[in-house]
């Protein structure tokens, strides 16, 4: 399984990686910006974490994206009442995060 981490936050990221490593022994990909993140996507993914916000702009599109190749994803965000109402059945986890409300989104997926 390869994760991708979409996260501007270099330490929030390194902590996710690995909270999915333990939880899956996942390979993990790191994205910090939407280029980034569309290019791991063409890479392959099996599922995302997405932070919402990065930075003065939105996860949105790599959501849209990863929608239409039907790849699982998780909004974990400090911005969740942003997120779009298109995504309402999209699992969200809040910041500042439980490493077990990470590891339920990733057993679920």
């Amino acid at each position: 399984m390869r994760v991708l981490i979409l996260e501007d936050e270099p330490l929030i990221a390194m902590d996710l990686e690995d909270i999915v490593v333990e939880t899956l022994q996942a390979d993990c990909v790191w994205a910090s910006s939407l280029t980034d993140g569309l290019r791991r996507i063409q890479e392959g993914v099996d599922f995302a974490l997405l932070d919402f916000d990065l930075g003065g702009h939105n996860s949105t599109s790599i959501a849209r994206t990863l929608e239409d190749l039907k790849v699982p994803f998780c909004f974990v965000s400090g911005s969740l009442s942003d997120v779009p109402s298109r995504f309402s059945r999209i699992p969200k986890i809040a910041k500042p995060y439980r490493p077990a409300d990470i590891v339920r989104a990733l057993t679920a997926a």
